[in-house]
């Protein structure tokens, strides 16, 4: 008797449904997220009453662990599904806890294990049910389980855990079972179909208009659309369509930036393939403006981001950034503000790249500090990144956010090894802290030595990456870096600079913003318009009389300062001495 005829009411399973539904609609297009669930498969909208996260883990693998090696795996399915039904523990709880069972090493028991996850995942009618078979299936599978996971990873609620169950079998297929829920964009929308249908010509003219803001093409979109066509191999097989070349390199760049909680360079497998297939072919791309700052991004992450860690051959990498930065010429003079700052990006970061020196490791690690700033044509964060000798250091023990930024680490003196030991934020996750993350460290000094030690990730699951060793850095060398970094602008542009100045500032004179009862808070430039300078202030509203230690609650207000032309440390000057004369929260242009 099958595991569906088993459970109480005639109900088809989760795979029937949705296999149903396509063979019905073959060409019809998928909707955002996913097929709908049928009604009895629908989680119920209750609150959730049930354990705790550790106690539901413990509960679903002590349900499970008996039925591991029953020899009926049809008749030991059914009775899973019954005792999971009602519990109220959700499909991804229920995966979690089944991916943490070792799974049996005895053949025989590996088999019976592996007949019990495909009958939970072919015949379960419920969420959980299936949830439990995909978990098994994570470790278990094998290729004639790869139809089957695509049909289910069309499904609402089932999408993501599919993903993790294709990825080690299948990764072109889990790439498009991930961009079925995830891809949002229209565009974006038209491509999934097209690989959903397995049509290549519509494959091929949907990657011709991909959508290029971030938001609707992401880190780890870009590496899913990569796995998804196969794109190294594409290449291979049309050497003549610059097209291909151009959209090889804007998804490389893409994957390398730091707007995802992971390193999506590092999760895609055919990282180098295509990194080597696009420095080899780089000179037959167009010197646009646009073609030349993706080259120049590119090579800045394999100096000095995530892209350091792919597995090079000795020696390759550098090659490999030598031949990207070889085909970079001298950028031309753009007539507007915009094309200015990238084309001065362009020969700047450029030219920092073929003068570095490369570092090896020594007795005592030697450290070097640099600021990161990402194409203007693509605005990303500002970060300060750390070398130790030569070796990024961030990327390689946390893998969710950038360096902090200069104006937090350099501005302040952050860094600076004083008589007493201090934690310092290095990184923070994309999304915040609070949510996925961060990188501490201490700060501390030791005779003729500073030393980084005490590390916290808060935040972060047990579990690799590991957590850096102490670092003891000559204190001269390292007092000399820290000084040389605070003082390096070479990064700035001009509104950054008229930031860093009104920053500096206000350290030196903090009665300018006290005598209106105001704190100075966040001062940089605006993300979406570069060439503004904003002042961040906290305090009171004016109604408060602009007196400190007033009771009424702190609000926050930005002072917006489009960059005029003239030199920073004149807009500087300037704004600060607006700041004496006049209390800001009266000034017409600043935003509370």
């Amino acid at each position: 008797m099958s595991a569906s005829r088993e459970r109480p009411t005639l109900v088809p399973s989760l795979y029937a449904y949705a296999k149903g539904l396509r063979d019905a609609a073959p060409e019809a297009p998928l909707p955002r997220r996913g097929l709908p669930l049928p009604e009895h498969a629908r989680p119920p909208r209750v609150p959730y009453d049930g354990p705790e996260l550790p106690e539901a883990i413990a509960a679903v693998t002590d349900l499970l662990r008996p039925f591991l090696a029953d020899p009926d795996p049809r008749r030991a399915a059914a009775e899973v599904e019954r005792l999971l039904t009602g519990t109220g523990i959700t499909e991804r709880v229920v995966f979690a806890a089944v991916d943490d069972i070792p799974p049996p090493a005895e053949p025989g028991a590996r088999e019976r294990a592996r007949a019990l996850a495909r009958c939970l995942t072919r015949g379960g009618a419920s969420l959980a049910a299936v949830a439990a078979g995909l978990g098994l299936l994570s470790r278990l599978g094998e290729p004639e389980d790869v139809p089957y996971l695509r049909v289910l990873g069309l499904l609402q609620g089932l999408g993501l855990l599919v993903v993790r169950t294709l990825g080690p079998l299948d990764r072109k297929a889990a790439a498009v079972v991930w961009l079925v829920h995830r891809a949002r964009a229209d565009a974006l929308r038209g491509l999934v179909d097209a690989l959903a249908g397995g049509d290549e010509a519509a494959v091929r003219d949907r990657l011709r208009d991909l959508p290029t803001a971030p938001r609707e093409l992401g880190t780890e979109h870009a590496w899913r659309i990569a796995d998804a066509v196969g794109l190294p191999e594409l290449l291979r097989r049309e050497p003549d369509d610059p097209g291909l070349l151009a959209l090889a390199l804007r998804l490389l760049t893409r994957m390398s930036g730091s707007r995802g909680h992971e390193h999506a360079v590092l999760a895609y497998g055919e990282a180098v393939a295509l990194v080597e297939a696009v420095a080899a072919r780089a000179h037959e791309l167009p010197a646009t403006p646009g073609h030349q700052a993706r080259l120049v991004s590119l090579a800045l992450d394999l100096h000095s981001g995530a892209a350091h860690f792919l597995p090079w051959p000795p020696g390759r990498r550098r090659a490999v950034t030598a031949a990207l930065l070889a085909v970079v010429g001298e950028p031309g003079s753009p007539p507007d503000r915009e094309g200015r700052r990238r084309a001065d990006w362009v020969r700047r970061t450029a030219r920092e790249l073929r003068t570095a020196v490369p570092v090896a490791a020594s007795a005592e690690p030697r450290l070097r500090i640099e600021v990161a700033v990402a194409d203007p044509g693509d605005p990303d964060v500002v970060e300060t990144r750390f070398l130790v000798d030569g070796r990024p250091l961030v990327p390689s023990v946390f893998g969710r956010g950038p360096g902090g930024s200069p104006e937090v680490l350099l501005a302040d003196g952050a860094l600076r090894a004083g008589p007493e030991p201090k934690e310092v934020r290095l990184a923070e996750a994309y999304c915040t802290e609070d949510c996925c993350g961060a990188l501490y460290v201490t700060v501390r000094r030791e005779g003729a030595h500073v030393v980084w030690d005490g590390w916290r990730r808060p935040g972060m699951p047990p579990g690799p990456p590991a957590a850096p060793r102490a670092y003891r850095f000559d204190a001269d060398a390292y007092d000399a870096e820290i000084a040389r970094a605070e003082q390096d602008l070479s990064w700035t542009w001009p509104a950054r600079e008229t930031a860093w100045l009104i920053g500096a500032g206000l350290r030196e004179r903090p009665e300018l913003l006290a005598r209106w009862g105001l704190r100075r808070g966040w001062i940089s430039t605006d993300f979406q318009v570069p060439d503004t300078t904003v002042v961040g202030l906290h305090g009171p509203p004016p109604s408060a009389g602009g007196t400190a230690g007033t009771k009424q609650s702190a609000l926050p207000y930005l002072w917006c300062l489009p960059d005029d032309g003239t030199p920073p440390e004149e807009q500087a000057a300037r704004a600060l001495r607006r700041l004496a004369d006049s209390d800001p929260r009266g000034y017409p242009e600043l935003r509370g």
